[in-house]
C-alpha cells in the first residue's frame, strides 16, 4: 500500500466519520474508495465496519458525556436492530453498488421532504410519542432496519432518524445521538459475521478508522454545541452532494483515479 493510498483512506475516513455522525450516507465515500482500490464489494462492506465501529464508539462517548443518551426507550429499540443486523449480514453475499446508492438517495430524499416540510417536528420532537412505551410494531420496524444495516449499511443513519423522530418522538439532536449509539450496538455483531466469512481487509479498515475517529469526534462536538438546526442543514448539504454523485454529475471514482495517477 502506497503512502497516497494510506492518506486517501484517512481522508475518506475523516469525511465519513463527520458525515455519518451528523447526518448519514457517508459510507458511500468509503465503500466507493475501497472498491476502487480493488476490494470486492462484500470485502469492502465488511472492511468498512471496522472504521464504523470505532467511529460510532467515539461519537457515542461524546454524546453520553453531553447527556444526550439517557433514554432507556432508545436503547431498547436498538436491541431488535442488533438481531436484524446479524440476519442482514448473512444475506449480504454480494451487493450491487449502483442499486444500493440509488436506494440510499431515495431514502435521503424522503427524509429531506419531511425535515423541511415540517421542521418543528424534527427540532422539537413529539412529547406524546416519546412518553409511550415502544410497542411490537416499533420493535419490528427496528428489526427490519437492522437487517438493512447488516446488509448494506450505507444510508442507515437516515432510516434510523426517520424512525426515531417520526415514529418515537425524539427531537433531531436526541435522535441523532441515539442513531449513532444504535449503529454502535449492531455493527460489531455484523462485523463478526464478515470476519468469520473472511471478508475483512484489516489493514485498510484500521487505517481508515484513524480518519473516522477524528471525524466523529469533531462532528459530535459540533452537534452538541450548535444543536438540531445545525444538524438539519448538514443533512441538506449531504443529500445534495450524494445525489450529484449517484446521478453522475459528480464522479467520486474519477477523483480517486486522478489522485492515484
Amino acid at each position: 500500500m502506497s503512502w497516497i493510498e494510506i492518506l486517501m483512506l484517512i481522508i475518506a475516513g475523516l469525511l465519513v466519520g463527520f458525515i455519518n455522525t451528523l447526518a448519514g450516507g457517508g459510507s458511500i465515500i468509503s465503500l466507493s474508495l475501497l472498491m476502487f482500490m480493488g476490494l470486492p464489494s462484500q470485502v469492502a462492506n465488511g472492511t468498512n465496519r471496522i472504521a464504523i465501529t470505532l467511529q460510532t464508539l467515539t461519537a457515542s462517548l461524546n454524546f453520553k458525556k453531553a447527556g444526550l443518551l439517557s433514554s432507556r426507550k432508545g436503547i431498547l429499540l436498538g436491541i431488535p436492530a442488533v438481531i436484524g443486523s446479524i440476519v442482514g449480514s448473512y444475506i449480504a453475499i454480494d451487493i450491487n453498488e449502483e442499486l444500493f446508492e440509488k436506494l440510499v438517495v431515495g431514502i435521503m430524499f424522503v427524509m429531506l421532504i419531511f425535515i423541511f416540510y415540517s421542521p418543528t417536528i424534527w427540532l422539537k420532537g413529539r412529547e406524546d410519542l416519546l412518553k409511550k412505551k415502544a410497542g411490537w410494531i416499533q420493535y419490528l420496524i427496528f428489526f427490519a432496519i437492522g437487517i438493512y444495516g447488516g446488509f448494506i449499511h450505507a444510508g442507515i443513519g437516515y432510516v434510523l432518524l426517520i424512525a426515531l423522530v417520526l415514529g418515537s418522538g425524539f427531537n433531531l439532536l436526541e435522535a441523532n445521538a441515539l442513531k449513532v449509539l444504535i449503529v454502535f450496538m449492531y455493527v460489531p455483531f455484523s462485523l463478526l459475521v464478515y470476519v468469520i466469512s473472511g471478508d475483512v481487509k484489516y489493514s485498510y479498515g484500521f487505517i481508515m478508522a484513524i480518519g473516522n475517529i477524528a471525524g466523529a469526534f469533531i462532528a459530535s462536538k459540533f452537534a452538541i454545541e450548535r444543536g438540531a438546526n445545525f444538524v438539519r442543514y448538514v443533512i441538506l448539504i449531504v443529500v445534495i452532494f450524494t445525489a450529484l454523485h449517484v446521478f453522475n454529475i459528480i464522479d467520486i471514482h474519477s477523483y480517486y483515479q486522478r489522485i492515484l495517477e
